[in-house]
């Protein structure tokens, strides 16, 4: 296999049904699927264990002890059977040539960083209802952006431009500089240097993608985009988010201190 895919779920089976779907029109077939749930859902097992899976699985369960997002992806590191680790959150369909765009720019060196266009309710609703209609995003999404993309949020990032065609240059221009813990990849002896994700933060935000973001930096890995190469897209649902100031505290403290390697990951130090 060349890549794990780690999904990080919460009790939500439609949006993960369709995540799973996008995952059977993808162009690389030779990847693992982790499915990773912050917590002991009944019927989310129930209905995984009777989807019908192309590629080998795994689903990892943990009891539900609030936020625990960060455990939950390293338990998948170690579970992993490959070199190439794929994150992405149980709310992103992908687009089909997704995981072929992760794959194709993988080097040890650098660490993947791709976006997220936020669908609107009609779009969401539009690939729940068909799965087959992720095909057809595309053409949505560029008439949107020509005539007005309602309240679907980062448009742009919705598009996929082939880097083999003749606008395949426009992908190098977009840089991005952070990591978004929906859609990154790094090798598993880049997220090893640095002992997986942080478990001290026990909050959403901050400790899943901006921590990581200064961390791998400092330990010397580099960041690549792959902007409208890598494509997903978000389902549209309520966002609960919190205040982050006591993540923000957290994160500041230990870039102060310079701890790259958290005490608190992979292996506990």
């Amino acid at each position: 296999m060349k890549a794990s895919l780690i999904i990080a779920i919460y009790n939500n089976i439609r949006f993960l049904k369709a995540v799973l779907d996008s995952l059977n029109f993808q162009t690389e077939k030779d990847f693992e699927i982790i499915i990773a749930e912050d917590g002991e859902n009944a019927e989310v097992k129930e209905f995984i264990n009777k989807y019908h899976f192309v590629q080998p699985w795994q689903h990892l369960t943990q009891k539900d002890e609030g936020w625990g997002k960060n455990r939950a992806m390293n338990r998948a590191i170690k579970a992993s059977k490959t070199d190439w680790l794929i994150f992405i959150d149980g709310d992103c369909v992908l687009h089909h040539r997704f995981i072929e765009m992760h794959l194709r720019y993988a080097d040890e060196k650098f660490v993947l960083a791709g976006k997220r266009v936020k669908l609107d309710k009609t779009c969401s609703n539009f690939v729940l209802e068909n799965s087959s209609n992720i095909h057809k995003l595309q053409k949505k999404l560029v008439k949107k952006l020509l005539f007005g993309k309602g309240s679907i949020r980062y448009i742009e990032e919705g598009i996929f431009i082939s880097p083999d065609k003749l606008l395949g240059f426009i992908p190098g221009l977009r840089t991005l500089n952070h990591l978004t813990g929906s859609n990154m990849s790094f090798s598993k002896k880049a997220i090893h240097f640095i002992n997986g994700f942080d478990e001290d933060y026990q909050l959403p935000a901050v400790g899943e993608d901006l921590d990581l973001t200064w961390r791998f930096e400092a330990a010397g890995f580099k960041h690549k985009s792959v902007r409208n190469l890598a494509v997903q897209y978000h389902l549209q649902h309520k966002e609960n988010w919190i205040d982050q100031v006591k993540n923000m505290d957290l994160y500041r403290n230990k870039q102060r201190d310079n701890k790259f390697v958290c005490t608190n990951g992979l292996i506990k130090l």
